[in-house]
């Protein structure tokens, strides 16, 4: 599954369980779609060359929900998990 359309599907599911699509979640799904981050500051990092604005509370907040809908796991690494149904 190519990294657009793993987005895609992120996004549709992240909607379906009511979140609201904002321009940072966007950010953050692209950094770590195409990051080999081990951690929430790497992300944070990463996301904040492209937004100053971002905050870390942001990059947690997002990564607990990805966690919590399923969408992503870690060990060494966040890679982002897409298995359709």
């Amino acid at each position: 599954m190519s990294a657009e359309a793993k987005k895609t599907y992120i996004l549709k599911e992240l909607k379906k369980n009511g979140c609201r699509i904002t321009n940072q979640r966007k950010l953050l799904i692209d950094v770590i779609l195409n990051g080999e981050c081990s951690s929430c500051k790497e992300i944070y990092y990463q996301a904040a060359k492209k937004d100053a604005g971002i905050g870390m509370a942001t990059v947690y907040r997002m990564i607990n929900t990805l966690e919590e809908y399923g969408l992503i796991h870690s060990k060494n690494k966040y890679l982002i998990e897409c298995n359709p149904a």
